[in-house]
């Protein structure tokens, strides 16, 4: 089964929709907003809660035969059967330690998984104004303020080289003794899935992530990447894939265009 709309539609719709909750996280990111604890001890605020409901909103609109799994339903227990159809990964708010910190690296995630796979997403951070979306194959763009979309494409590794970008709140010693084996040139820091998008660029070369994750962390910046001639996948050199019974990810990395790719 595929998506009734085209995947270039439902890109524009899901642009059109993350820009809109956008607005709701900006306007409580600028007022003196309480933080609460969730069950995981993980943050949330009223702007993880308001643009994840008008993200629901947009997508049952744009297609209510699709099943959504978001981020604050999920944790409330609110997880539809995703069946064996598409069905939609939804991160309202990723970085709300960032958003928290106000330091802007927070971004508005949604993805649409088919088979196991993402194949569409959408990352927006509001702060920089910076989007990324992708869809299918060479599909991937990135736009700057109200600026034209432009295509974005993932690079192979210069020789003198790689490029790390990592977690700004999530380094651990897996990861460190992982970059330890590499030839490294230059580690950047960066919150969010803004790290994968940056990949997708060709800003940098490779994001490793030993931390647990979900799977609405990952999807809507995962099709970006694989739009972008990236890849992502587990320690094991394994595909890195979707519709997992419980949503939670194995450890991954995230790269660019392999050489002779």
């Amino acid at each position: 089964m595929h998506s009734t709309l085209p995947l270039e539609e439902m890109a524009i719709a899901i642009h059109d929709i993350a820009m809109k909750a956008a607005t709701e996280i900006m306007t409580v990111y600028d007022s003196d907003f309480d933080v609460r604890e969730k069950d995981d001890q993980s943050p949330v605020t009223e702007a993880d809660e308001r643009a994840e409901q008008l993200i629901l909103n947009g997508l049952k609109h744009l297609d209510p035969s699709i099943p959504i799994v978001a981020e604050e339903s999920a944790a409330k227990g609110q997880i539809p059967d995703v069946g064996d159809g598409p069905f939609w990964l939804v991160d309202p708010l990723d970085g709300t330690k960032e958003f928290v910190s106000r330091n802007g690296e927070f971004t508005v995630n949604i993805g649409l998984v088919e088979g196991d796979v993402p194949v569409l997403g959408v990352v927006y951070a509001p702060v920089p104004k910076r989007l990324f979306l992708g869809w299918g194959k060479d599909q991937a763009f990135s736009q700057d303020d109200d600026g034209p979309l432009r295509p974005i494409s993932a690079k192979t590794p210069d020789a003198d080289g790689l490029v790390v970008v990592a977690s700004r709140s999530h380094s651990n010693p897996e990861t460190e003794a992982y970059l330890a084996a590499l030839d490294v040139k230059k580690i950047t820091s960066a919150g969010s899935s803004l790290k994968f998008c940056l990949v997708a660029a060709g800003e940098a070369d490779i994001y490793p992530r030993m931390g647990p994750t979900n799977e609405w962390d990952t999807a809507a910046a995962h099709a970006v990447l694989n739009a972008a001639g990236g890849s992502v996948r587990t320690l094991d050199g394994e595909d890195f894939l979707y519709r997992k019974p419980t949503f939670r990810n194995p450890p991954f990395v995230a790269r660019g265009r392999e050489v002779g790719a």
